[in-house]
């Protein structure tokens, strides 16, 4: 239904990874890689590089995915579309929300011309 609703046909490989990133009653963060690997050892079964990648676009594209680039080699997927923020651990790789209520105001005081802030996400990297 949630392929349906937002104009994805939904092909057995769109459900997989549908299923295992919506069918959760937390939000979590992955990477490709990470979503990959949970694949091929949740169902024994090879699938394409490529179509976590266009799938894990088409969702994101969608608005059923926020991506959070944590530096140029390195981005995650977010299944927690709303406006929040982020701490990255250096050392161990792990990804943690941040509420916007942890978070004090934030004034920008440059201003684009003809442009308005969409939204303002922090990440805060943290090392041991």
């Amino acid at each position: 239904e949630k392929l349906r609703s937002s104009g994805l046909r939904p092909t057995k490989q769109r459900i997989k990874i549908c299923k295992y990133l919506f069918d959760k009653e937390e939000t979590f963060h992955f990477t490709i890689n990470d979503l990959k690997n949970i694949l091929i050892r949740k169902s024994n079964k090879k699938i394409s590089l490529a179509t976590i990648y266009n799938t894990v676009g088409a969702f994101k594209k969608k608005g059923l995915l926020k991506e959070i680039l944590i530096d140029s080699d390195s981005n995650y997927f977010d299944t927690n579309v709303t406006n929040h923020h982020h701490f990255f651990n250096e050392n161990t790789n792990e990804l943690i929300d941040l509420k916007d209520s942890d978070v004090g105001d934030i004034n920008i005081k440059k201003k684009i011309p003809g442009k308005k802030i969409k939204s303002i996400e922090v990440l805060v990297k943290i090392v041991k």
